[in-house]
C-alpha cells in the first residue's frame, strides 16, 4: 500500500468524524426550541446531554474490547450507519423521555468509533508522525461542531427543530455507503495477539503514566462538554442572539482556533518526544493550564468583543491538548490494545468527564447564574494540568530505568 494512502485513510476518518460531532452536537442549538415546546428546565437540558455521556461512557471499554477483535473498518462504519439512523429517528421524539431515549441510544451507536479510528490511523502512521495525523484528524471534530452548532440552529429557525437530525442523519448514511468501497483495512502490527482484558487492566493498574492521562482526560472532557452543552443557551440568553446566530458564536471561535492549535500541538509533540519521553504530555499541560484564564473570562465578561477573543484563545489552547488525547496514551500502553486503552479512556473521559458537566453546570446554574457556572469550570482545568505534570514526572523515571 503507498504511503499516501495513510494521509487519504486520515480523510476518509475525517469526514465520518465530522458526522460523529455535528450529530452529537445538533441539539444543544435547538435546546431554547425544546425548552419551550417540552416546558423543559435547565436540570432536564443538562439530562438530555448526560444521558448521551452516560451510555457513550459506559458502553466505551467493551467497544474497545471488540474493536481489537475485529475489522476495525466494520466497526467504524457500522457504527457511522447505526448513530446516523438513530439521529434522524431522534425526530419522531414527542415528550421529554423519548428524547433521553434517542440521545443515549445515539451515544451507543458513536461509543465504536474513536478507539477504531485511533487504533486504525496508528497502524497507518508510526510514532514519527502519529500526533500530526491525529492532530489533523482531530479537526474534523472542530468543523463538526461549527456544522452542528450553526446549521441545526438555522435549519431549526426556519423548519422546526426536527428537521435538523433527519437532515444530518440522511447524509451519516449516505457517507457510510460511498466510503465502503475505499476505506481498507490494516494489517496489525501485533496481528493475531490479542490481550485478555484481565491482563489490560493489570498493565493499567501498573502503569501509572496512563492513569493520570485518564484522570487528566476527565477534567478536559468536563470543561470541552460544558462548553459544547451550555454556551449557546448561554448566548442566546445573555446576547440575546438568534439560534443560528448563536450555535454559530458558540462553536465557531472556538473550533476554529482549536483548528489552528491542534496541528501545531501535534507537530510540537511529535519534536518534543524526541527530545524526552514525556514530551506529548507537555504540550497537553500547556494547552489546559493556558486555557484556563480564558474560561473565566467567558463565563463573566459583558464584553461581546472579549468574548470573542476569550473563546478564540480557549479553542487554541484546547487544540494543543486534543492533538494528544490518544498518542500520548499509546506512548504507554501496548500496541495490541489500543483499541482497549481509547475504549477506557472514553469511559473514563465521558462517564467522569462529560456525564457529568451538563447537569453539574444545570443545578450551579439554577442558583448562581449560567455565567458563573461556566467561569467555575476553570478549576477543574488547573487540576487537570496538575495531573499531566505528575504523568511527565512518571513517564521520565520510567524512561531512565
Amino acid at each position: 500500500m503507498n504511503s499516501r494512502y495513510k494521509w487519504w485513510v486520515v480523510g476518509m476518518l475525517w469526514w465520518i468524524a465530522f458526522f460523529n460531532y455535528a450529530d452529537r452536537q445538533a441539539i444543544f442549538s435547538v435546546f431554547p426550541l425544546l425548552e419551550k415546546e417540552l416546558h423543559l428546565n435547565s436540570v432536564q437540558l443538562g439530562l438530555l446531554g448526560s444521558a448521551f455521556a452516560w451510555v457513550y461512557g459506559l458502553a466505551s471499554p467493551v467497544a474497545g474490547l471488540i474493536v481489537d477483535r475485529v475489522r476495525r473498518k466494520s466497526a467504524i462504519l457500522g457504527g457511522l450507519q447505526t448513530w446516523s439512523v438513530i439521529c434522524m429517528a431522534t425526530a419522531a421524539a414527542r415528550s421529554f423521555p423519548a428524547l433521553v431515549f434517542f440521545r443515549a441510544a445515539e451515544g451507543l451507536g458513536e461509543t465504536f468509533y474513536f478507539p477504531a479510528s485511533v487504533s486504525l490511523v496508528s497502524d497507518y502512521h508510526a510514532p514519527e508522525t502519529r500526533s500530526r495525523a491525529l492532530g489533523i484528524h482531530q479537526t474534523s471534530v472542530y468543523i463538526g461542531t461549527i456544522a452542528g452548532g450553526f446549521f441545526a440552529g438555522a435549519i431549526a429557525q426556519h423548519y422546526g427543530w426536527r428537521w435538523s437530525f433527519v437532515v444530518f442523519g440522511g447524509l451519516g448514511v449516505l457517507l457510510g455507503v460511498v466510503l465502503s468501497r475505499f476505506l481498507k483495512e490494516p494489517k496489525r502490527p501485533a496481528e493475531g495477539v490479542r490481550m485478555p482484558l484481565g491482563e489490560f487492566l493489570n498493565v493499567l493498574l501498573r502503569t501509572p503514566a496512563a492513569l493520570l492521562l485518564m484522570g487528566a482526560f476527565v477534567c478536559a472532557n468536563f470543561v470541552a462538554v460544558v462548553l459544547l452543552s451550555w454556551m449557546p443557551k448561554f448566548l442566546y440568553d445573555k446576547f440575546h442572539l438568534s439560534l443560528a446566530a448563536a450555535g454559530l458564536t458558540a462553536t465557531v471561535f472556538v473550533q476554529l482556533a482549536s483548528m489552528a492549535g491542534s496541528p501545531l500541538g501535534g507537530w510540537l509533540a511529535d519534536t518534543l518526544r524526541r527530545r524526552m519521553p514525556g514530551g506529548r504530555m507537555a504540550v497537553q499541560a500547556a494547552g489546559v493550564l493556558c486555557g484556563a484564564p480564558f474560561v473565566v473570562l467567558c463565563g463573566l465578561t459583558n464584553s461581546s468583543a472579549w468574548l470573542v477573543v476569550a473563546l478564540a484563545a480557549w479553542g487554541f489552547f484546547k487544540g494543543l491538548y486534543d492533538a494528544n488525547i490518544f498518542a500520548a496514551l499509546f506512548d504507554v500502553v501496548p500496541e495490541e490494545a489500543r483499541g482497549t486503552a481509547a475504549g477506557f479512556m472514553n469511559m473514563v473521559g465521558w462517564l467522569g468527564g462529560g456525564g457529568t458537566a451538563p447537569i453539574v453546570i444545570g443545578f450551579i446554574a439554577r442558583d448562581r447564574g449560567l455565567g458563573v457556572a461556566i467561569a467555575m469550570a476553570s478549576v477543574v482545568y488547573g487540576v487537570a494540568g496538575a495531573l499531566l505534570i505528575s504523568a511527565i514526572a512518571v513517564r521520565g523515571r520510567t524512561a531512565t530505568r
